[in-house]
């Protein structure tokens, strides 16, 4: 039986917001989809690009006979006076902004691209203007000189509900504009690349190589994201689809048109989710969020008053009802911008005022070598001790007992979960360490969740054991 490999597929095919149009008619009314798409089609576009390939370098030092053994022209005289090869690319885009010219893709479509060229859906062409990428987001802003442009209008994504009927827009494989429709299948997807910021729409519409950066409308010709990405076996649509949705589009564009790219700003904290049997052991009363395992120091955070154990539930008037959503918003934040955010500490709720900052640098891993002679009690993996109040580190740190991490076996529990040599654990599930006798005896019977605050250079940090 062969096994089936699913793929997440980016599918580019190889090879105004100032004047805007959208559809609205009673839904008794619409037995065909063909009146909206005679308003929305004109502003979908295909994008092709082109990307100079150069000679590799051991073909240069290739004499004439040997030169035509890799190439069919026999009048070849040297590698260097040798066209180029060319790679060609195509994808979709659409129209933002009639009297600007911008439209909108995604990155991957124009990355690395020499040239990018724009075909309207009247048959004009035009050389387009990169005015700025952003990769974490897939998104891409270009402008063409052009008149007589027709521009989607912009869809609040809040009114956006599973189930909604959608019409995506594209040129798969290179054949020319064409439509599909689907539903709305989910919102708010992630994890399909978890170094971007993700928040994707997905949908059954059928989605395939070269519909990257097409608009995906709702039944009133609105625009509610660009198509991104599928998951296939194939490589063709298997009716998962995803979308870039318009709030992260519009937001994005907004700093490409002023700086040529994204500037993000950073609260300054790690975090994780916080899972039912977090919540369990530390006693929050938030329920879901994001839970705050370090603050950096000098970070925006510290500034606002931000602790470890803190869990933050909105920013403005955004819910986070995760680590990736906070991670999401803050991501997309300018830098100096004041946000309000809601977190829960110690059951109770609470607001902090906080200004975005700029890229924080995390404080490095202490990875000193301990000394291996010593034989004390073994936890997931860890050598722990009680801790010698007269050293440095308890009182720089401002704690009065715990237990001294003295070494980790790097394959174990402890280290996977975050755990180093160093580290100085002060609180199990905020209950306070006194010494090695207590904390085996919080340990003994834990729920499958232990939540240990630790300090590692003179930082407080909250490490989970699950």
């Amino acid at each position: 039986m062969k096994k089936l490999v699913l793929r997440l597929v980016l599918f580019t095919s190889l090879s105004g917001m100032a004047a805007t149009t959208a559809f609205a008619a009673p839904l008794s009314e619409r037995t065909s989809l063909a009146p909206m798409l005679e308003h929305v089609t004109p502003a979908v576009v295909i994008v092709s690009t082109t990307q100079t390939a150069s000679m590799p370098d051991s073909l240069r030092n290739l004499d004439e006979s040997e030169l035509r053994r890799f190439f069919s022209d026999p009048s070849a005289r040297a590698p260097q006076s040798m066209p180029r090869g060319e790679v060609r690319g195509m994808g979709s885009g659409v129209i933002v902004d009639a009297d600007k010219g911008y439209i909108v893709t995604n990155n991957h479509v124009i990355a690395n691209a020499d040239v990018i060229n724009v075909a309207l859906q009247d048959g004009r062409e035009f050389k387009a203007t990169l005015i700025g990428s952003d990769p974490s987001t897939d998104v891409a802003l270009l402008q063409i000189e052009a008149t007589q442009l027709e521009a989607l209008h912009l869809a609040n994504i809040d009114q956006v509900r599973v189930g909604d009927y959608v019409v995506a827009i594209g040129n798969p494989f290179g054949v020319g504009q064409t439509v599909t429709q689907g539903i709305v299948s989910a919102l708010g997807r992630g994890g399909l690349n978890n170094d971007n910021y993700e928040d994707f729409i997905q949908t059954d519409a059928a989605i395939n190589m070269g519909n990257s950066g097409g608009a995906l409308v709702n039944l009133d010709g609105e625009l509610i994201g660009i198509n991104t990405a599928i998951i296939s076996g194939s490589g063709t649509s298997a009716g998962i689809a995803f979308a870039v949705p318009v709030n992260m589009i519009s937001a994005v564009m907004d700093q490409l048109e002023q700086f040529g790219e994204v500037r993000r700003g950073q609260l300054g904290v790690q975090i994780q989710d916080l899972t039912s049997a977090m919540e369990s052991a530390l006693k929050t009363g938030a329920g879901r969020g994001a839970l705050v395992t370090s603050v950096l120091p000098g970070s925006a955070a510290e500034k606002a008053g931000l602790e470890v154990s803190d869990v933050i539930v909105a920013v403005d008037n955004d819910s986070v009802e995760s680590g990736r959503d906070l991670r999401n918003i803050v991501g997309l934040l300018s830098l100096n911008q004041p946000v309000m955010l809601q977190v829960y500490r110690d059951g109770k709720k609470q607001s902090f005022s906080a200004v975005i900052g700029g890229v924080e640098t995390s404080v490095a891993d202490n990875e000193a070598q301990p000394d291996r002679s010593l034989s004390e009690p073994d936890f997931l993996g860890a050598q722990l001790r009680s801790l010698d109040l007269t050293a440095q580190a308890s009182r720089s740190a401002g704690i009065n007992g715990g237990v001294e991490v003295i070494s980790v076996d790097q394959q174990s529990p402890a280290w996977r979960a975050g755990l180093r040599p160093g580290d100085v654990i002060y609180e199990v599930n905020r209950n306070d360490v006194e010494s090695l006798q207590d904390f085996n005896e919080m340990i003994a019977g834990q729920s499958p969740v232990t939540a240990l605050s630790v300090v590692r250079q003179n930082r407080r940090m909250l490490v989970i054991m699950s």
